[in-house]
């Protein structure tokens, strides 16, 4: 049974799974999918202002962070308790731009060659996170939303600014994967 649960799923079970989490909760409440709205809701919720975009009701949301807290503890639960024993399966192709770069331990989720508690200590690694985190943020916001919400919530209404989205998300990290990776893998490792 572990082994059913710590090994990764095919597309075919997995992508019809989190596909059918659209119309649950549509069905169960009338909830739309996303999970960069939570971020709002938490800045509403802890810091309140008289800044009007987190002047509104969040507690009308609460259900959205609790959504986002079941993510953190099956995150934990998968990616902790029940970790995948074998290496990441990576693209061939991308692998060898990965070792170019320094990277060649992919036993985990993330790299320690990047990730470790060693390498977050150094200037680079903390500018690297900084700044990618950044660029996550203001990119999600600029959006309209995060890559779940366009591309399985707007997609599924057929919504044409999540087609666009969607198509940038996949075109950005297709060019990140061949061209921007390795030249940060140069900068910091």
């Amino acid at each position: 049974m572990t082994d059913i649960l710590s090994a990764p799923w095919p597309w075919y079970i997995a992508g019809p799974l989190i596909g059918l989490t659209v119309p649950a909760l549509l069905l169960l409440g009338n909830k739309p999918f996303g999970i960069s709205s939570s971020l709002r809701h938490i800045c509403a919720a802890c810091f309140p202002s008289n800044i009007s975009f987190f002047n509104y009701n969040w507690r009308d949301e609460i259900w959205n962070l609790l959504f986002v807290f079941g993510i953190l503890i099956g995150g934990y639960i998968g990616g902790i308790l029940l970790a995948n024993p074998q290496d990441m399966i990576i693209a061939p192709d991308t692998r060898e731009i990965l070792a170019a770069g320094g990277l060649n331990d992919f036993s985990g989720l993330l790299p320690p060659q990047l990730f470790g508690t060693d390498h977050l200590v150094s200037l680079k690694s903390f500018i690297f996170l900084v700044v990618g985190g950044f660029l996550v943020g203001f990119g999600t916001r600029y959006a309209g939303g995060c890559t779940s919400g366009h591309a399985i919530m707007g997609l599924s209404n057929l919504q044409w600014p999540s087609l666009v989205a969607t198509i940038c998300f996949m075109a950005s990290g297709i060019a990140a994967t061949w061209f921007l990776i390795p030249a940060i893998l140069k900068l910091v490792l």
